[in-house]
């Protein structure tokens, strides 16, 4: 039989990983504004818009917890 849902410690792995995509994303949007280059600016452009990507993508499978059902 198998489960729709996760684990505790996927649960808590999933967690983990969303937090620290998402303070990459926020560091990334941050010197954004103080970076001075502009292909540096538009590779981490890009690196945000892959992080907004992945963040969803993980929100996805953290609703599948079993802490959250």
């Amino acid at each position: 039989m198998e489960k729709d849902s996760l684990a505790i410690h996927e649960t808590m792995e999933t967690h983990e990983i969303l937090n620290f995509k998402t303070v990459c994303l926020l560091k990334s949007k941050l010197m954004q504004g103080i970076c001075f280059d502009n292909e540096l600016k538009a590779l981490m452009e890009k690196d945000v818009q892959q992080s907004i990507k992945d963040i969803n993508e993980l929100i996805s499978f953290y609703k599948q917890s079993q802490l959250l059902q």
